[in-house]
């Protein structure tokens, strides 16, 4: 659980597109993850915090099965990927471009908000290539394995939720404080 602070503007329009170009893409190595975030004021760490989300929920194979069946290329399967994990993936996954089927993001505990997602990662099972480049980097190699303490994952991931709350807020006359927080006034 984290504090989450009242009084914040929301706009009065959603548009899918802009949603979409502020989140970055399951597809992202570590480069452009690591700017993704920084284009945003977040850092290092709450990148790697932040992608314990995948924690809990589905992916679309259609958004990881390159690295199942066309990785570089040619045809091959992402060398990074564990083995059996890869043909678990297949097995539900069965061509490139399935993009009605869903598989759990972490496969030791898709129903449970917790620190599962690290050891699977460090087991060379994270689903998207963006979880996998979470481990091509020392220093937030590093920060995976210190968030293996569910505690620890906790605190930090509450920590990093208030400091995503902060970016890009809206200020003077610019959206609204809503009385209903779905409902635009």
């Amino acid at each position: 659980m984290w504090e989450v602070l009242t009084g914040r503007r929301d706009g009065r329009i959603s548009r899918q597109s802009e949603a979409l170009s502020n989140i970055p893409s399951p597809f992202f190595n570590f480069a452009s993850l690591k700017q993704s975030f920084a284009n945003k004021s977040l850092s290092l760490h709450d990148l790697v915090v932040l992608s314990g989300g995948h924690t809990i929920g589905v992916g679309h194979c259609n958004f990881f099965s390159n690295r199942l069946y066309n990785f570089s290329g040619k045809g091959d399967q992402d060398p990074s990927l564990n083995p059996t994990y890869a043909s678990q993936l297949k097995a539900q996954c069965k061509t490139l471009l399935d993009n009605t089927t869903t598989v759990a993001m972490d496969p030791g505990s898709p129903l449970s908000f917790d620190s599962h997602y690290y050891m699977a990662l460090n087991q060379n099972q994270g689903l998207f290539q963006s979880d996998a480049a979470l481990l091509t980097n020392k220093e937030s190699s590093k920060i995976v394995s210190k968030l293996l303490d569910q505690d620890g994952f906790f605190t930090e991931f509450g920590q990093s939720m208030k400091r995503m709350g902060a970016v890009q807020v809206l200020t003077g006359s610019n959206g609204e404080i809503r009385k209903k927080c779905n409902v635009i006034n």
